[in-house]
């Protein structure tokens, strides 16, 4: 076993994205680290119920001696076993990200001795994580570039607060490959779902209104699908396809928020993706940095790199023997490589 990495949960955007990819390169190196200040910089820091079942999550596929993992926690100890393929349920307990979960372990199952199926229940539509649409339709095909093998299903919808939604992920072992994706390709389709569950069907049409009439996407294809889950809750799930890429844009309600306003973020993320020109959308830039750096080598272009980017490409580099360059392309672009760290680094 190595020696255990100390890692400051309060550095760069001091989220819970620091403690997310400690765990996934824990598991996938055999590395034990210590973190402390876990999410020192949000308004609840410490370990809430989604983090907390990350951790448990991690801890269940390796068999790994952990301390610290309750709620409220500002300090982990995570030592690592061997990572075991199976059937795993994880319940978070709340409307916490069920994809958040997911995306933690997978890295690991990755180079895991055989497939395993992974049962999720929580929220599958946050505010502040990728829906499973997104990883539908944008992050698992975009694992597909590097010869990993991802699929996953809805069973059931979960929004905030109520939660009780069930995905279902299937992983197939497989070493990624580097890969070099510069270029989108020419525009192809545009497409948009308006999710409604317990709301009135107005919200819903002004949704769709909001982008029909939007000057770039009076084209685009809108259906409108009322959901069963066990609170209300709306999203606009906003697909634009180009030859190379598909970017999934999605915007969800909340108590207070206008229908025209959830819209208008949808249209405004996939308009920014659009004019940057690029293959690789803001969001997808960061869940693809670790298959990248697993490779070894390769890069992609995408929208300029926020500090949750920076501070992942931070928390990688402490793991593996590599370094994520972010290089600016002017103002709307960048390009993201990645390079062997020579040892005098």
């Amino acid at each position: 076993m190595s020696a255990i990495l100390e890692l400051d949960g309060s550095s760069g955007e001091g989220g819970g994205q620091i403690l997310r990819t400690a765990l996934a390169l824990s598991l996938s190196t055999r590395t034990p680290f210590r973190v402390h200040s876990i999410r020192a910089k949000r308004a609840n820091p410490g370990l809430q119920r989604q983090h907390l079942t990350c951790v448990l999550a991690a801890q269940a596929i390796s068999n790994a001696t952990v301390a610290g993992a309750v709620l409220g926690s500002r300090e982990l100890v995570f030592e690592p076993g061997e990572v075991r393929p199976g059937d795993y349920r994880f319940d978070v307990g709340s409307a916490g990200s069920t994809c958040l979960v997911a995306q933690t372990i997978l890295p690991a199952l990755w180079s895991a001795s055989a497939s395993s199926r992974l049962e999720l229940i929580g929220g599958t539509h946050n505010p502040a994580a990728p829906c499973f649409d997104f990883l539908a339709r944008a992050f698992f095909p975009a694992l597909a570039r590097f010869g990993l093998r991802v699929r996953g299903e809805l069973l059931r919808h979960g929004f905030y607060p109520k939660g009780g939604g069930q995905i279902v992920v299937l992983v197939e072992p497989a070493v990624p490959r580097p890969i070099e994706w510069l270029d989108a390709g020419a525009p192809r389709r545009t497409s948009a779902r308006v999710l409604l569950a317990g709301l009135d069907a107005s919200i819903a049409e002004r949704e769709r209104h909001g982008i029909v009439n939007h000057r770039r996407f009076q084209r685009a294809k809108v259906s409108i699908e009322a959901v069963e889950c066990d609170g209300p809750g709306n999203a606009v799930l906003l697909e634009v396809e180009r030859e190379h890429a598909t970017e999934l844009c999605a915007s969800i309600g909340g108590r207070g928020v206008r229908a025209e306003i959830v819209a208008r973020h949808a249209l405004e993320a996939a308009e920014r993706w659009l004019d940057a020109d690029v293959p690789v959308g803001e969001h997808l830039a960061d869940q693809l940095l670790l298959p990248l750096a697993l490779a070894g080598g390769g890069a992609f272009r995408t929208l300029p790199p926020t500090e949750h980017t920076r501070t992942n490409a931070a928390v990688i580099a402490r793991f593996l023997p590599v370094r994520l360059e972010l290089e600016p392309e002017g103002d709307r672009s960048a390009l993201v490589r990645v390079v062997r760290a020579v040892a005098s680094e």
